[in-house]
């Protein structure tokens, strides 16, 4: 990092996050300096004697500090947690859940039956804060000139009447550049994540800012899912309504990053400061499985005795619960296996995945091993314990046959083998939707070799040898196997390349699967268009 910068003797606010700055902090910088941004860099080493200067404003989150007993009583509570490649969290799940009042003073409990934790910390120009076990964390970057009350916390002046959760909406946290949300500790899989917004403008139609425009973008797990996002405009030209906004969120690595970014759309400066940037009232993510983890948040104001009191009943209810989970168990568990027994015997237990298996090879089906989405659904890379790399489809929605017929299907289809057609390894039936596992070609579909994406170059000799194997594949399909399947949509995107770049048809069962006719030879339009 260049050290003269920290000399210039009239500098105040210092912002250079994101810039994949190296090296190590200065040991010395101008009295003035009091607001530095540097999150999301690769600085590391050691920290100078400048950090614990008072009223300074310094955030180093996402770094590459490593921060152990020695050091962690210089920063702030919970630095340790917000580094990029040491979170505290990583591999030691303590939670299975996150809500948070933004700009709240205090524990709020939501319609939804969870407690909203208070977010009142004094950030400001380059803050970040840690709070709970910790479970959530906050970061903030960017300078209002004029901000509300002096603060980066905004303040309802009425209640509102369209939600359950007024309380909720009594204050919002705002930022004029950048507001990062965490959850730290959170036990792996995909998460319900909840953002609650609303504007507290006056409904004064001459006022100003009714007319001003608040935009920003929202990404989750660095994965952009709105952009140009206009509080006021999705709530149908109104202040004081809320705006609910759901997504369904993988977790991995066990952290969460909700990211606010004022992509410099909307009012920004007239007739005052302070009123762009990106401002939110409320956040919560829930598991969509059953989760092994959990933690739960002290009512402070609750009396011992109320508490002693929900411990015995709890503890007679989990006793009694315990019992009848045994013996549900017991039967849900002799049926399932009796079940998977049926299953083995159609399909061949060697063709059987387990949900965990996939869900393990595919990191959970991380975003960056997704090859690519179709009608059917989307297909994952993934990794086998044995070692073989396969493509994972998880349908998109469940077949019209119950597990029995599907297995019966995928064992049949099995057996449609051929050269020019992919390989169908076996499925998962675990799921809520069924998961096919095929073998995965090196060189992906022809639409990316023809159009440039696949950096191939095919000549028309190699074109015309990748006809012919498409006719041979088709004419196999249709006169030579012993169970006659119709593609219906033959394209581009349906062809696989191998390593030798002999093509192979992919999805020629699927019609099968999925069809509720008696015959899968149909005169309606099918297929792309």
């Amino acid at each position: 990092m260049p050290r003269s910068i920290f000399d210039l003797p009239m500098l105040s606010y210092l912002f250079l996050g994101n810039n994949s700055l190296s090296g190590s902090l200065p040991a010395t910088k101008s009295p003035l300096l009091a607001n530095l941004d540097f999150s999301y860099n690769h600085l590391s080493g050691s920290f100078p004697s400048w950090v614990t200067q008072k009223n300074l404003q310094l955030n180093l989150v996402a770094n590459d500090f490593v921060i152990d007993s020695s050091n962690n009583s210089v920063l702030p509570f919970g630095l340790n947690c917000l580094q990029r490649n040491t979170p505290c969290s990583l591999g030691s799940p303590h939670s299975s859940s996150l809500a948070v009042d933004c700009g709240g003073s205090r524990t709020i409990s939501g319609s939804d039956n969870a407690m909203y934790q208070a977010d009142n910390a004094n950030l400001g120009a380059a803050s970040y804060y840690v709070g709970g076990a910790p479970i959530w964390g906050v970061s903030s970057s960017g300078r209002f000139m004029d901000p509300p009350n002096g603060s980066y916390i905004i303040y309802s002046s009425r209640q509102f009447q369209n939600t359950l959760d007024s309380g909720l909406f009594q204050t919002a946290r705002m930022s004029p550049s950048s507001l990062r949300y965490y959850g730290i500790g959170l036990e792996n899989g995909n998460y319900t994540v909840t953002l609650q917004f609303a504007e507290f403008d006056s409904p004064d139609p001459q006022a100003w800012k009714s007319r001003a425009r608040r935009v920003f973008d929202i990404y989750l797990q660095g994965e952009r899912r709105e952009k140009n996002f206009d509080i006021r405009k999705a709530a149908g030209g109104k202040s004081f309504v809320v705006v609910k906004k759901q997504y369904v969120v993988p977790v991995v690595k066990n952290f969460l990053e909700i990211h606010l970014f004022w992509a410099g759309k909307g009012t920004c400066c007239i007739p005052t400061q302070g009123y762009y940037g990106p401002a939110i009232s409320a956040l919560s993510a829930t598991p969509n499985f059953i989760p092994t983890v959990h933690y739960s948040v002290d009512n402070k104001s609750s009396s011992k005795t109320g508490v002693i009191v929900g411990v015995v009943i709890g503890v007679a209810v989990c006793l009694l619960a315990a019992l009848a989970g045994v013996f549900v168990w017991r039967q849900k568990r002799k049926k399932i296996l009796l079940e998977l027994e049926e299953l083995y015997t159609i399909v061949g237990r060697p063709n059987v995945f387990s949900y965990s298996e996939l869900r393990s090879a595919t990191e959970n089906f991380d975003s960056s091993n997704l090859l690519g989405e179709g009608g059917y659904g989307s297909v994952y890379k993934g990794k086998l314990s044995d070692g073989r790399v396969v493509a994972v489809k998880q349908l998109s929605e469940s077949s019209n046959q119950g597990k029995l017929q599907f297995a019966t299907e995928i064992e049949t289809i099995s057996r449609v083998q051929h050269r020019n057609l992919v390989k169908l390894y076996g499925c998962c039936l675990e799921s809520k939707t069924p998961l096919l596992v095929y073998e995965c070609l090196e060189n992906g579909s022809l639409d990316h070799a023809l159009f440039g994406k696949g950096g191939l170059n095919l000549d028309w000799p190699r074109r015309f040898e990748i006809c012919l194997g498409i006719a041979r594949g088709i004419a196999y399909l249709h006169e030579e196997s012993s169970v006659r399947i119709v593609h219906r949509d033959i394209k581009a995107s349906n062809v696989l390349l191998d390593a030798d770049l002999n093509p192979k048809i992919s999805d020629f069962g699927l019609a099968k699967l999925y069809d509720d006719k008696k015959t899968h030879v149909s005169t309606k339009v099918a297929g792309t268009l």
